[in-house]
């Protein structure tokens, strides 16, 4: 996919020119347990193309201290569906669909949570260990996370790293909600608080650092667990990344996740219409 990995390149880095940071509140993105995003500029994010913020890059004064193009964290939640360009490569991709088909993993697929996360040199945050379907979660889990690098990603600017087999021996014991009017995100327990310190105790194991070329093209499973280091090079790690869940009658999308389709946007569907994967 590398002349479809420049072309997301370029266009990402269009939007970063495009972003005024008058108009936006300041809402900076993290993904660790005790602080994590909560405001409605990001609740409501999944039908618009929003901008979150490098914690590192906005002062105790709530003002940006670096240039706009270089504070930005990521982008996201609707570009696969508002964005023609990340529209084609998600959407309108028969070699996509190709790959959907292949995996049988889901029947009638749609896609959501599309961003691109720009991993800024120096302050590119680090990730913690996690898996997705906690914050995309299904009922049975169904998340799967598409993943393409539009640079060079290495050890030194936060290449993703995987604890293999963790799909298969590491169970989701919880999912990442909305709490209600007014009081943001928060995690809600699937499991007993015995049943968790069980899991985070089991051995882990060695994770494994997957560097990528421009192009290549990375499949998540909604369960393994992974996570990046933060970016110490003089180089951004841009890559694009959207995830597929099952749609009903095969699997329930669960009304407390973070992100929920809306009128104006529904889920989008990723096989032609009317074709059912059967396996």
């Amino acid at each position: 996919m590398g002349t479809e990995a420049n072309e997301l390149l370029q266009r990402s880095k269009s939007l970063l020119d495009q972003f005024d940071p008058a108009t936006h509140p300041m809402t900076k993105f993290t993904t660790g347990d005790d602080d994590h995003v909560g405001d409605d500029y990001f609740l409501d994010s999944g039908d618009k193309i929003r901008y979150f913020l490098e914690s590192d890059a906005v002062d105790k004064d709530g003002r940006l201290n670096r240039d706009k193009q270089k504070a930005v964290n990521k982008i996201g939640h609707g570009l696969h569906e508002l964005d023609p360009a990340f529209r084609r490569v998600t959407l309108e991709n028969e070699r996509l669909r190709s790959i959907v088909r292949d995996l049988k993993f889901h029947h009638d697929p749609v896609a959501l949570q599309s961003m691109v996360i720009t991993k800024q040199q120096q302050i590119g945050g680090e990730v913690p260990e996690h898996n997705d379907s906690t914050f995309l979660y299904t009922d049975p889990p169904s998340a799967l996370g598409f993943w393409i690098a539009l640079e060079k990603c290495t050890a030194s600017n936060g290449a993703l790293s995987f604890l293999p087999g963790s799909h298969k021996t590491t169970p989701v014991t919880k999912r990442f909600v909305r709490l209600g009017s007014g009081k943001g995100t928060g995690f809600e327990a699937l499991v007993s608080p015995e049943e968790e310190k069980a899991a985070q105790e089991q051995p882990k194991g060695e994770y494994i650092m997957e560097t990528c070329e421009p192009g290549d093209l990375v499949l998540i499973h909604g369960s393994v667990l992974h996570k990046s280091e933060r970016n110490t090079s003089p180089n951004t790690r841009f890559a694009y990344t959207f995830h597929m869940v099952e749609s009903p009658p095969y699997a329930k999308y669960d009304e407390k996740n973070w992100l929920q389709p809306t009128e104006t946007m529904p889920f989008s569907r990723v096989l032609p219409p009317g074709e059912i994967a059967v396996f």
